[in-house]
Formats: C-alpha cells, sequence, structure tokens
C-alpha cells in the first residue's frame, strides 16, 4: 500500500515558554521535528513526505530532513492558524497514488515506526485507524472547582498520533469540515463525523506530546535513557 505521509510541525510552542516554534525546540541536543524524519525515513512503505511549518521556516525544515537521512520525495509548506488547516493544506499536496496518509504530530518525538506501520496496515481493513491508550485513571466531570459526577473510564482511550487514514477518505472528510465549518482536534472526528470507522492501534505511554515545559522536561529524561523511539 503506497502511503504518504503528513508531519504537522506548525504549532507556535507558546505553552512552552520558548521563543522558537515548537517543532524547532531542541530535544537532547536534536530539534523535535528531526526525531519524526528520521522515524518516516525507516518507513519503507512512505513514498514521500509533507511537512507542514510556521511561515518563513521552510529551508531550516528541508535541512533537518537532510540531517534525519529522509530521501524520499519532500514537500515543505507554511501550516495554517490551526492543526486542521495545516493538515488541510498538506493533504492538497500529498500524490493522487497514494492509497493511505499516516499523520503524525512533530511534537510527540517518540513515537516508533512499528507504531505507523501498524496504523497503515488497519486502513486496509476500514477508513482509518489512531494510535491510542486505554485511559488509566479515575475520571471526574467538574462544575467551577467540584465534581459533578465520576465518569466510567471503560471504553475511554486517549487518542494519539500517527494516524492512518486512507486518503480519499481523509480528503473528503476535510472538503466537508470545510463546508460545514467543522472544528476537530484530530483527524479521526473528522472521519467518525462523515460516517467511517477508525480502529484503534495500542499506543504507548512514551508516546507523549510535548506541550509544556514539564512534558519537555519528561521527554529530557526519556531520551537520555535511551528508551525513546529512535529507530
Amino acid at each position: 500500500m503506497r502511503c504518504s505521509a503528513i508531519i504537522v510541525a506548525a504549532g507556535s510552542g507558546v505553552r512552552l515558554g520558548r521563543d522558537a516554534p515548537k517543532a524547532f525546540i531542541e530535544l537532547a541536543g536534536e530539534p523535535l521535528l528531526r526525531y519524526s524524519l528520521r522515524t518516516v525515513a525507516a518507513l519503507e512503505r512512505v513514498a514521500e513526505a509533507i511537512v507542514t511549518v510556521p511561515a518563513a521556516m521552510e529551508r531550516r525544515a528541508r535541512e533537518e530532513a537532510r540531517r534525519a537521512g529522509l530521501d524520499i520525495p519532500l514537500k515543505i509548506t507554511a501550516g495554517g492558524s490551526e492543526r486542521q488547516d495545516s493538515v488541510r493544506i498538506a493533504l492538497a499536496l500529498s500524490g493522487a497514488e497514494s492509497e493511505a496518509v499516516v499523520v503524525h504530530d512533530a511534537a510527540r518525538p517518540f513515537a516508533p515506526p512499528a507504531l505507523f506501520d501498524a496504523c497503515i496496515d488497519a486502513t486496509r481493513h476500514t477508513e482509518g485507524a489512531i494510535a491510542a491508550v486505554a485511559v488509566a485513571d479515575t475520571l471526574k466531570r467538574v462544575d467551577g472547582n467540584l465534581i459533578a459526577a465520576t465518569v466510567s473510564r471503560e471504553g475511554l482511550w486517549q487518542a494519539q498520533t500517527p494516524q492512518a487514514f486512507r486518503r480519499a477518505a481523509l480528503i473528503a472528510a476535510h472538503e466537508r469540515a470545510a463546508r460545514e465549518r467543522w472544528a476537530a482536534t484530530d483527524d479521526a472526528d473528522l472521519i467518525e463525523r462523515c460516517g467511517g470507522h477508525v480502529a484503534i492501534v495500542t499506543g504507548s505511554l512514551r508516546n507523549l506530546k510535548i506541550t509544556t515545559p514539564a512534558d519537555l522536561e519528561l521527554a529530557e529524561a526519556i531520551a537520555k535513557s535511551g528508551v525513546g523511539g529512535r529507530p
């Protein structure tokens, strides 16, 4: 199955409190973006990569791809104001020859190649598949600062990336979302709203998303321990 990879790397990283865009902040001496590019470079079925970055960071992203050893066709574009906009922009650049598209956030540097492959494999039988982990903690619904209810965690999963989809289904979902002004925080939501089916592939707690300084501190510890997701 021919596949295109989209790396979403256009976030500002304001919550990290750094001057640089999030994907170019260093983790254990390497920019976050390089981790995802290195992983994509290890995927045999991925025929091209499309990377969305903040405006004026295109040249820097191309250099990171070179350093990551990426030797497949690469397209780099400025992202949109929201993640959903960035994915839609990248999709428009993806090759029509690809049956599937795998979307990954550069803010998750430790997703291993095997997780990408598992998500791509699952799209043979359904419209999409996402990495996710079962919710382990007790959940509380809160009103103000008071607990309103305890929510059963049975059947609840926490979504991650990578997320893989049939290319045609994802394009159709994004086109409908643009027409009907849907807003979603991940692509699986758009597929679901269109009536598509999305499977779960078991992810890992190490596949954390770096959003806050505390997340970056934890990621530094993981990277230095040698148990991160570098291929």
